[in-house]
């Protein structure tokens, strides 16, 4: 993944429709929050491996949802100046340390 392209041409996309004014951090992460339900909408009241069988349908829908969140989380870090690769390693380290190998492998909690 080239991530300074992809930061640039949503700069582009956004600098060309004058659109920076409406993209604050609360717009953002607001924003950001509508495109995460909407793709927890895609799966709502499915059985467990039920969208297996809606094949193309399902991957497309996910997949514009998915490139949607990207983008919004993208745009929080060039409006907040933060560096996605240094804030998603340095949160992995805490996770590292908030659940540790020995305590959660298997377990979906610390119980």
């Amino acid at each position: 993944m080239n991530y300074d392209k992809i930061k640039k041409e949503i700069k582009t996309f956004v600098d060309e429709r004058d659109w920076e004014q409406f993209h604050s951090p609360k717009n953002l992460s607001m924003a950001l929050s509508v495109e995460a339900s909407e793709l927890v909408e895609i799966f709502q009241w499915q059985k467990q491996d039920e969208y297996k069988d809606k094949g193309d349908k399902v991957i497309n829908a996910v997949k514009d949802e998915v490139a949607d969140i990207f983008y919004y989380v993208v745009r929080m870090c060039q409006k907040m100046d933060i560096n996605l690769e240094e804030a998603l390693l340095e949160k992995m380290e805490k996770n590292k340390q908030k659940y540790p190998v020995e305590k959660v492998r298997g377990k979906s909690s610390l119980d």
